[in-house]
């Protein structure tokens, strides 16, 4: 109906004539977004930018190569530790190991996971404080801990002897005396590399030492 130049509705309701909207035709493409990338040039653009990514265990920090150059290092007291390879958080080796000391510990009827771990966090805080005091550079606590715990694997020897032998008497005695000079001496020459402290090795084998000689009392008490 339209009453003075407006139109109004048959069912009530004043709507003016510039706010009716004007109805369209259907075309059967309702709410289909369209096409603006080309399936080759997203499969190129993907595809160049998967090639360029690292592999996923380097993206975690594990790096196999780096391992077995670290375990030859601690196994190898005389060999020359590489100071770029040595100063980095690798964490993969000594939780492996720590859990391998462990395991052996057990074997031999001693349940000793719990002080394994504590006093591995203990004594690498307590290097890691000493370090920073002593190097010029200074360290951090990823790398304290990469490091003892990579030169525990001379440990695991003992605690592997301990099941079959009893390490209580003389024999046993001077083997866990070499077994805690092996390991303090691997962790002070890979310090000294990493960390350019040349001339302080027996400075620091000596706290060490004495960390290494705790985990020598639970193996052999």
């Amino acid at each position: 109906r339209h009453y003075g130049g407006y139109e109004y509705p048959q069912q009530g309701g004043f709507v003016p004539p510039d706010m009716m909207q004007q109805q369209q035709p259907y075309t059967g493409q309702i709410y289909q977004p369209t096409q603006s990338y080309t399936p080759a040039s997203a499969q190129s653009f993907y595809g160049s930018n998967f090639e360029d990514e690292p592999p996923l265990l380097e993206e975690l920090g594990i790096n196999f190569d780096h391992i077995w150059q670290k375990t030859l290092t601690v196994l190898h007291p005389l060999k020359v530790a590489d100071g770029s390879i040595m100063n980095e958080t690798d964490l993969a080796g000594p939780m492996v190991f720590c859990l391998a000391f462990g395991a052996t510990l057990l074997l031999a009827g001693k349940i000793q996971f719990g002080y394994v771990y504590g006093i591995s966090a203990i004594g690498c805080l307590g290097m890691f404080c000493l370090l920073n005091l002593m190097s010029v550079t200074g360290v951090s606590f990823g790398c304290v801990a990469s490091v003892l715990g990579y030169c525990l694997l001379p440990m695991i020897l003992l605690s592997s002897f301990a099941i079959v032998f009893s390490l209580q008497g003389m024999m046993g005695i001077i083997l866990t005396a070499g077994i805690i000079g092996w390991c303090s001496f691997s962790a002070s020459k890979i310090f000294i590399s990493a960390l350019a402290m040349e001339g302080q090795q027996l400075l620091v084998a000596y706290p060490c030492a004495l960390l290494y000689g705790v985990f020598a009392l639970i193996s052999v008490f």
